[in-house]
């Protein structure tokens, strides 16, 4: 019968079948795959690991950068001595636009595993999307030194090549990588997440062929030697036509709870920090009140960003989203939350129009917020 099948069906062959669905565009139903393995799988296994980057991958595929990450962040978390997840929490990290942290993790990929011809070319790869240089070029060519008969080492080179603008280079690097597997060429009109990096490097070189002189962008230059039909794509696919896509509808992850305790951190950090700032500001007052409002103007503003840039950069989802859940759901914790943003301005009150009781004002905000927390936990 259909369920006791079902119960029997392990976590990789929901894996394997997510796979096989993403390579036909169906991202919503590998998905769901992916689901239902992270339910059979035990926790912080190598199965888990595994559907957890393979999640990030469909994600990233159906370009949802946020879902990815937290995918990802996950899968770095289960299966740290690993390079699958660190690639797929890389490649998130810069589709959210988040480049210090993606270069980070490339840098830590490169130097993990100086001879793994994967983690070189892809650590490079990424390096060179978030901040590209002479570390990333060295490891480019490092990674075509360990595996010079695989195509992607030279389409990698070529990529971070033309990302400095040593066309020429760039230009022999692809015309080997097209040498050594034609369907290259075609790699960026492919569809699902076995060959990702394939596709990403190739669609990115594409791109810079729009802005210098590499010739006509690949897919639209078969080499003399490759017939003038399309190429048998790499996809388990007979179709000439890349098959329509299917974005996941929902989030296969709960990270409700991981973006809670961001809020949680944000409040205990700022109000921390605003009280400390207002306790020395009013120490200094009997120096001299100019001195205390200049540091109170100068710490106030400090403060306060260092709060708004913590907030943004820590839940795994959209902060507006964060936010209206928690207005809907805790009211006092969101109330908090706001708290904690207003305390540090009236430090800049302060130093505005001078005045202990402004400064007292912040303090006040800030122990609010901070009570808030305490009295939530218990």
């Amino acid at each position: 019968m259909p369920a006791p099948m079902e119960s029997d069906t392990t976590p990789e062959e929901h894996r394997q079948r997510a796979l096989l669905l993403a390579d036909l565009g169906r991202y919503d139903e590998a998905a769901e795959e992916i689901a239902a393995g992270l339910s059979a799988a035990p926790s912080a296994t190598p199965d888990e690991c595994a559907l957890l980057a393979t999640l990030a991958r469909i994600h990233l595929a159906a370009e949802q950068p946020v879902e990815a990450l937290a995918a990802a962040e996950r899968a770095a978390a289960t299966g740290p001595a690993t390079v699958a997840p660190l690639v797929v929490r890389a490649m998130a990290l810069t589709d959210s636009r988040r480049f210090g942290e993606a270069a980070r993790v490339a840098g830590e990929i490169l130097r993990t595993w100086p001879e793994d011809a994967y983690a070189q070319r892809t650590g490079a790869a990424l390096l060179s999307e978030s901040r590209n240089g002479q570390e990333a070029l060295n490891a480019a060519w490092n990674g075509v030194r360990i595996a010079p008969t695989e195509a992607e080492a030279h389409l990698v080179l070529a990529v971070v090549a033309a990302r400095l603008r040593l066309f020429d280079l760039a230009q022999r690097a692809y015309a080997e990588a097209l040498e050594l597997d034609a369907t290259i060429g075609d790699a960026g009109q492919d569809v699902g997440i076995v060959r990702l990096e394939r596709r990403r490097w190739a669609r990115a070189l594409e791109e810079l062929a729009e802005e210098a002189s590499l010739g006509v962008p690949p897919a639209q230059a078969p080499p003399e030697d490759r017939p003038e039909e399309p190429a048998v794509r790499p996809a388990p696919s007979n179709w000439s036509e890349p098959p329509a896509v299917s974005r996941p509808r929902k989030p296969v992850l709960d990270v409700s709870a991981d973006s809670a305790g961001a809020v949680l951190q944000t409040i205990r950090y700022g109000a921390n920090g605003t009280l400390v700032a207002a306790v020395l500001t009013a120490a200094m007052t009997l120096v001299s009140v100019g001195i205390s409002r200049v540091w109170a103007g100068l710490i106030g503003v400090l403060v306060f960003a260092a709060v708004v840039l913590w907030f943004r950069s820590r839940p795994a989802e959209p902060v507006g989203m964060v936010l209206s859940r928690l207005r809907a759901g805790d009211r006092w914790l969101a109330a908090a939350l706001y708290l904690t943003f207003a305390a540090p301005l009236f430090l800049v009150a302060y130093a505005a129009v001078g005045g202990l009781p402004t400064l007292i004002g912040g303090m006040v905000l800030a122990a609010v917020a901070e009570l808030v927390v305490l009295l939530g936990r218990r």
